[in-house]
């Protein structure tokens, strides 16, 4: 039998080339918790409980309500006075929890109606907002901090600011 490597010979042999050393099960990696490469989702594929489902459909929708409350006094009186809160996301770190990063993306228009045509033209514009998060922020910690009915005014985990405070800097 001839052989081209010599690392098969004592694979064939059932002999390991590490002496001594633990071979990890497949799948199952050998690096410690916090040297191990990081893996985000989106927060819905984060969640495993009913409760997180819940508390986090109950923040949107009280962060539309927040912002369609106070709209037409701030955001909503310049170039684009027509402004919708179109979705807020954040990413979470699978083993960790901790957040990526979150963002409220907007949309906003301005019609002009040719008075003599009929004819409406738009002008349209987006908006992604990062929130200004402290790092390490767990969604567990999001979660229980932005609960009740105005999330957009309460104090984000671990800072003196707000997701109002983000939109100021954004919109």
């Amino acid at each position: 039998m001839r052989m081209s490597s010599w690392w098969v010979v004592p694979s064939m042999l059932g002999l390991s080339s590490f002496a001594g050393a633990q071979v990890p099960q497949a799948g199952v990696s050998s690096l410690p918790l916090e040297r191990r490469a990081k893996s985000y989702v989106d927060e819905v594929s984060y969640f495993q409980t009913e409760a997180e489902f819940q508390a986090w459909f109950e923040l949107r929708a009280h962060l539309r309500q927040n912002f369609d409350d106070i709209c037409g006094d701030t955001f909503c009186e310049g170039d684009y006075a027509n402004i919708e809160s179109i979705v807020f996301r954040c990413s979470v770190e699978t083993r960790t929890g901790v957040i990526g990063q979150c963002l409220w993306v907007f949309g906003g228009s301005a019609e002009d109606i040719d008075s003599r045509t009929g004819v409406i033209s738009t002008q349209t514009r987006t908006w992604a907002c990062r929130s200004p998060l402290a790092r390490r922020t767990t969604m567990a910690k999001l979660l229980t901090a932005l609960a009740g009915p105005e999330p957009l005014y309460a104090t984000l985990p671990g800072t003196s600011t707000t997701l109002y405070d983000g939109l100021v800097d954004c919109l």
